[in-house]
């Protein structure tokens, strides 16, 4: 059985896709699944009563548990395809929804950061090839993946019709330590934003990812209260002690138990994070509310600038950020998720001179097919003028919060 525990469904399921056994019952009391797919259902221990009688014509089952070979054999007969659960796996080939932070550290009270779901995951990943896993596994995290993707689009469509604002990107360096300037100005970056009605989208590492699902999760408190929350944090302040890490996370979320309230309250409750289990040798961030994690950093990557439709916030960042900087800029010059929101460059001195970023990017926009483009670049050393910059460029501009409702991300 699949280690994660995986919570209810965030949003109302499209009517072609049964994810609850809920849902799977009130198909079956009409006579009926023709045509629809079933995902991740645990139907192995108790059989749905209606199920060998009900037309299953062109039914999809994918990664359900079914009770034996002949049970499948049974639906293949009868006109369903069935792609299997892959049962010796410790994730869920077809997850039905997004991770929760329980669902990431579930395990770690008992037996510590080698026993969290997360680190069972990424150790797997490791043994299983990493980036060149065999044939069955590949197709196994690609399944899994292709599950996060249906969720994210699903949890996004709720995020726009509940009223949600725009998707804002927050990136920068995973080796920000707790407690540091950079790291207290990403929280207040991704604190003003929550607060305006953003989503916060971050790539779910720890240093400044974390920082920013920190000050989103302290979205309906006051300064004084993330201050305090970082200092907590900062006891720990380096990712690669694990444990003690993991625990003033926890330790801090334990302090705070507000749920969400309403479709879009998670927004003002830590935002989304968008990690990897490439990266899974760092700590899991706990404090972004829904988190789609992936196997491939390549959909990974291009989703979380696919999202960021409303502006990305650039904070200090080595190699990797300045990726993310390039590549978000290339979507922008050839506008091929749609209009941009600006890019916010935190740090004027580290963008022009250790990193000079903005010399290059400039030239490049400004040639963009789609107008003069150099305008949405800005640099600012100044928290407060990020999330304003951000904010005024939403009130002057509808850049939509991120993908149409429905449209795949991966």
């Amino acid at each position: 059985m699949p280690a994660s525990p995986l919570r209810q469904p965030l949003f109302d399921n499209s009517p072609y896709e049964i994810e609850t056994r809920d849902e799977l019952d009130l198909h079956l009391a009409r006579g009926s699944i023709a045509g629809l797919t079933l995902q991740g259902l645990r139907l192995d221990e108790d059989w749905p009563v209606g199920l060998e009688t009900a037309n299953v014509t062109d039914a999809l089952f994918v990664g359900c548990w079914l009770p034996s070979v002949e049970a499948s054999a049974d639906l293949v007969r009868r006109g369903a395809s069935v792609v299997p659960a892959f049962a010796d796996l410790p994730y869920p080939t077809q997850p039905a929804q997004l991770y929760r932070p329980e669902d990431l550290f579930s395990g770690f009270r008992d037996g510590g950061f080698s026993g969290m779901y997360d680190t069972r995951v990424y150790r797997h990943f490791v043994a299983s090839g990493g980036v060149l896993p065999p044939v069955r596994e590949a197709l196994a995290q690609r399944m899994h993946d292709h599950g996060i993707d249906n969720a994210l689009s699903e949890a996004l469509d709720v995020w726009i019709t509940g009223g949600g604002g725009p998707v804002v990107g927050i990136m920068g360096g995973h080796a920000e330590p707790r407690g540091c300037a950079g790291y207290r100005a990403a929280a207040a970056i991704g604190n003003g934003l929550a607060r305006t009605g953003c989503l916060v989208v971050t790539g779910g590492g720890p240093g400044v990812m974390e920082a920013a699902n920190l000050g989103a999760y302290f979205a309906d408190e006051g300064p004084t209260e993330l201050s305090g929350a970082i200092d907590v944090l900062a006891k720990a302040p380096r990712f690669a002690d694990h444990g003690p890490y993991t625990a003033a996370a926890i330790e801090v979320r334990q302090r705070r138990t507000r749920p969400a309230d309403g479709p879009i309250g998670w927004g003002r409750d830590g935002g989304l994070s968008v990690p990897t289990w490439l990266y899974g040798h760092e700590p899991a961030n706990v404090f972004a509310a829904r988190i789609a994690k992936y196997f491939s950093n390549a959909i990974r990557e291009d989703t979380i600038l696919r999202m960021a439709r409303g502006g990305i916030v650039f904070a200090k960042g080595k190699a990797g950020t300045v990726q993310e900087v390039f590549q978000a800029a290339t979507k922008s010059f050839y506008a091929t998720d749609g209009a941009s929101g600006p890019f916010v460059f935190i740090g004027r001195e580290y963008w022009t001179t250790t990193l000079p970023v903005d010399v290059l990017l400039r030239p490049v926009l400004a040639t963009s097919p789609h107008g003069d483009l150099s305008q949405l670049i800005h640099l600012t050393d100044d928290p407060e003028e990020a999330v304003e910059i951000i904010v005024s460029h939403r009130s002057h501009r509808a850049t939509g919060p991120g993908p149409s409702p429905g449209e795949p991300l991966g």
